[in-house]
């Protein structure tokens, strides 16, 4: 796919010229959500479409996963998100004949996202065949104050002669969702072609509603419209699959037609239809109450909230400093208002990945909302804590005790059907603890608010089942899949072993603190202690002759990679089976460098430096989550420019379509990613320790940064220029420690903190990567 032409702006993401080559990756880019709904950036008139979608967060079906081998212990049935009633399209007629860019180019065609107002505003001139030409002009919202509602002002103004007006505005249901589903099963196709039954239909003068109910998941779901329509004839029809609203007006030059078009959502698992169906309609009710400009104004003020706490600067870059505002309102809208649901990999920005959420949400996502939106987190971690039963089937399933969270979902379940990448991949329990843990160490907030505390003692129990004391008493990890996909099922993953290792300390850590809850899950001093000692035996690979960590055992064994060959062969996985390259030294992604960020206290400075410049030029990146981890190591390192390289490919992947993926929906896990390569990268900041660190670095071709972080209830400013960095104290009357630079200081809201910058002392060059695989900035 092509990305669109953007321009740089620093709070605009605006495309001059409406190209319809792109607008499948424009429709990601310009994708609105809440959280709870979510629509795609497609044209008020549909057509032409990359892929249509309005999506609500938990909402999907259930489909057969066939195997051409059964296996114990093999999901057998797959998740996908569905589409739901789309209440997007406004179909413009001019004396008859229909708005189409394609059929008749308009004169004036773009399209803006306000990243303050968090609207979608689209201004087209267009010249139908009989000669009227007109303007129109709409805006699109996804409230980020009412969850349940989208709206969107949608004007027609006549220019320079008479001209018979209609607009068409629909709510339609029946759309085939593209599943994104890659299986010939002839099962698979029905189940998500046909989704939805339809159960109830509802007009009404201005509108009307719709109800569906899933077959298979028993999911239930209604859609509400209304519209106030100023200077045009109003008409509804309704149907088993659509609400049609028809406004017709015969309009003089000058004169205009305005539609303020209002869609509301419910779904529920157990609720009928008509519980569900009043929801919706409640929600369209209370934002024809609030009118079109008390929509606006709870956008804006919501965003006014976000800016003031997490805006991020950047002097220097106007194209990263465009692309890090976008990925900070992406990753707030992502989760703004969800409830009982996870983010999926695509969020509710399209159909990729099935709607799934992975290990990468816990990774990226999670520790980035706790530091900028703490009340979302918590509203994820919930959602992932009430999966624990499931979990604990799961574990059971592998025969193993404790819990095993699922490696792709959409309700807990497990429904990957390739077990090497995923239920070898027993890094996602500690993944989800850390997540869990970095929330309490952030917020300060008890454990149990999230119900964190039995995550960490199931997954703790889960490693003890699965990992091996060998007769020297070393502690071992067979057969696992670390974060890279193109090494699969080793033996001691280091990044696997050292993540089990903090799990199991962080579970020890977490009952010891809480003994009466720990004690009701069957916890005592014996385990907890049982969980040190094994901590403490973990094995972690060392090549003495190279000085570095292996990837796993015998990793710098392996055949290296024949890069210089293959440089036009990406991404690897498209150009050679995976028994050609399991086992030779080629990293589709940061494996063993994500642990010297996450674990980084398991590693000295040396070593940081040399396993870093090893596996540099070994990494390929044809994951979209590597630029990141590679920016942050790059800096902890200290080689900022290179950081900031890696920093650029993050932020842009989605606004330049970096992996060719952008169609399908937004990259979540990188979207907040992005913020955390700028943030724990050029910024150095940890939160792993009990005092919040920050270590600051400035790129040769930066004069300034500024971001903001929460941590322990109170907003910090952290600001960096040549000169030095100031910490400010914006809200919250208690004092902060912070350690800059290794040192210790007081930030009051009198006393903001400063400190010279250091210049940057890398102990090796800056690391060479494999040849054509530099980051793509």
């Amino acid at each position: 796919m092509t990305a669109p032409t953007l321009d740089t702006d620093p709070w605009l993401v605006r495309e001059p010229r409406v190209d319809p080559g792109t607008l499948a990756v424009a429709e990601s880019v310009f994708s609105l959500s809440n959280g709870f709904v979510g629509i795609r950036g497609t044209l008020d008139e549909v057509e032409p479409f990359g892929m249509r979608g309005t999506y609500l967060s938990g909402v999907h079906e259930t489909h057969p996963l066939s195997y051409p081998e059964g296996g114990y212990g093999q999901p057998e049935e797959g998740q996908a998100m569905l589409t739901v009633a789309d209440g997007t399209p406004l179909r413009l007629l001019v004396d008859g004949v229909p708005l189409d860019v394609r059929e008749v180019p308009p004169q004036i065609h773009e399209r803006t996202l306000d990243l303050r107002a968090g609207t979608l505003d689209r201004h087209v001139r267009w010249t139908s065949p009989s000669g009227a030409s007109v303007e129109v002009t709409s805006r699109r919202l996804v409230s980020l104050a009412e969850r349940s509602v989208c709206a969107v002002r949608y004007e027609v103004r006549v220019l320079d002669a008479p001209a018979h007006v209609v607009v068409r505005s629909e709510l339609a249901a029946g759309e085939v969702t593209p599943s994104g589903v890659d299986n010939d099963d002839p099962r698979v196709a029905p189940a998500l072609d046909e989704a939805f039954e339809p159960r109830a239909q509802i007009g009404n003068a201005n509108g009307g509603a719709l109800v569906e109910r899933t077959r298979r998941s028993g999911i239930t779901v209604a859609a509400a419209v209304g519209h106030e329509v100023d200077g045009g004839r109003v008409d509804t029809h309704v149907d088993e699959q659509h609400v049609v609203t028809t406004v017709a007006a015969d309009l003089s030059p000058g004169e205009d037609v305005t539609v303020v078009k209002v869609v509301g959502y419910g779904w529920s698992h157990d609720a009928g239809s008509d519980s569900v169906v009043g929801q919706a309609s409640a929600a369209v009710s209370s934002a024809l109450d609030l009118g079109w400009e008390g929509l606006v104004a709870g956008q804006r003020a919501a965003l006014d909230e976000l800016w003031a706490t997490a805006d991020v600067e950047v002097d220097g870059d106007a194209e990263l400093q465009q692309a890090l505002r976008y990925t900070v309102f992406q990753l707030f809208c992502s989760a703004a208002c969800i409830s009982g649901a996870p983010v999926g990999a695509k969020g509710l920005t399209g159909i990729g990945y099935s709607g799934h959420t992975f290990w990468d949400v816990e990774g990226f996502v999670l520790p980035a909302l706790t530091l900028l939106r703490p009340d979302a987190a918590a509203r994820l971690l919930r959602w992932r804590s009430a999966t624990l039963d499931l979990a604990r089937q799961r574990a059971a399933t592998l025969g193993l005790d404790g819990a095993c969270f699922a490696w792709r979902t959409i309700s807990g379940r497990e429904v990957s059907a390739y077990w090497p990448a995923s239920t070898a991949a027993m890094h996602v329990n500690a993944d989800v603890s850390r997540a869990f843990w970095l929330y309490g160490n952030v917020t300060g907030r008890d454990l149990d608010s999230v119900d964190g505390l039995a995550v960490l003692v199931e997954t703790a129990r889960s490693w003890m089942s699965v990992g091996h004391e060998d007769a020297a008493g070393s502690w071992h990890l067979y057969g696992m899949t670390g974060p890279d996909e193109y090494t699969g099922v080793v033996d001691d993953n280091v990044f696997t072993n050292l993540m089990a290792r903090r799990n199991l300390r962080w579970a020890a850590d977490a009952c010891e603190r809480a003994p009466e809850r720990a004690s009701e899950l069957g916890v005592d001093h014996a385990e907890t202690a049982t969980w040190r000692s094994t901590a403490d035996a973990v094995h972690v690979p060392w090549d003495e002759g190279l000085r570095v960590h292996p990837m796993n055992d015998n990793f710098t064994t392996y055949r290296e990679w024949p890069f210089e060959d293959e440089r036009n062969s990406y991404p690897v996985q498209e150009h050679h089976h995976y028994a050609e390259f399991y086992r030779r030294q080629v990293l589709k992604q940061a494996d063993l460098v994500q642990a010297l960020w996450w674990c980084r206290d398991d590693f000295t400075a040396e070593e940081v430096a040399r396993d870093l410049d090893y596996y540099e030029a070994r990494t390929v990146r044809d994951s979209s989550l590597s630029a990141a981890v590679q920016a942050v190591v790059c800096a902890q390192a200290q080689h900022p420019d290179l950081a900031l390289r890696y920093l650029r490919e993050a932020a842009l992947v989605d606004l330049r379509d970096v992996h060719s993926g952008t169609a399908q929906g937004l990259h979540m896990a990188s979207v907040g990613g992005a913020w955390l390569a700028f943030v724990a990268g050029l910024g150095g900041l940890r939160e792993d320790h009990e005092d919040l660190e920050i270590a600051p670095l400035l790129p040769s071709s930066l004069s300034r940064t500024v971001y903001h972080v929460t941590w322990r209830s109170r907003l910090l400013r952290v600001e960096t220029t040549r000169e030095g960095t100031t910490v400010t104290l914006v809200r919250g009357a208690e004092p902060v420690t912070v350690v800059v630079d290794g040192a210790r200081l007081s930030v009051t809201a009198a006393t903001p903190v400063q400190v010279p910058l250091r210049a940057p002392t890398p102990l090796l060059e800056e690391p060479k990567q494999p040849v054509g695989r530099e980051p793509r900035t």
